[in-house]
């Protein structure tokens, strides 16, 4: 087995794979949601094996650019994201505010529910922290 030097995951193809989704179909969209147990519980797999293999790991994409979602992202572990210019400011503002231990804690007992979405629990979490601008 040949060992990577690296791994960047492209979130928007790998949502519309993993939901067999359309995601810019507003028919479809309604089917996935980025931030549900299932997605997260695969990325922090992801984060997990790289980590144990000393592999940088890096995602892209509309989930990195999104604070709440990248809020998740930092929370199962993920320390390197890209975003469009635009979003650097929000996503930036909120980390800088953000215990990655605490929210870590807070979101392993969530991934394993059986809800669609953690986003409810997560802009609760955000919103008690005053972590989105």
């Amino acid at each position: 087995v040949e060992e990577a030097d690296f791994l960047s995951i492209g979130s928007n193809d790998l949502i519309q794979y993993l939901f067999a989704s359309d995601r810019g179909n507003p028919k479809l969209n309604k089917y996935y949601d980025t931030l549900s147990p299932i997605m997260l519980r695969l990325l922090r797999d992801i984060v997990q094996r790289c980590r144990a293999a000393s592999v940088p790991l890096t995602l892209c994409g509309e989930m990195a650019s999104d604070p709440l979602e990248a809020m998740a992202l930092v929370g199962i572990g993920f320390d390197s994201i890209s975003m469009a210019p635009a979003s650097v400011g929000p996503v930036k503002s909120m980390i800088l505010k953000l215990d990655q231990s605490h929210l870590a804690r807070f979101m392993k007992p969530l991934l394993d529910t059986p809800v669609k979405s953690l986003r409810p629990q997560l802009q609760a979490y955000a919103d008690g922290r005053k972590l989105l601008v």
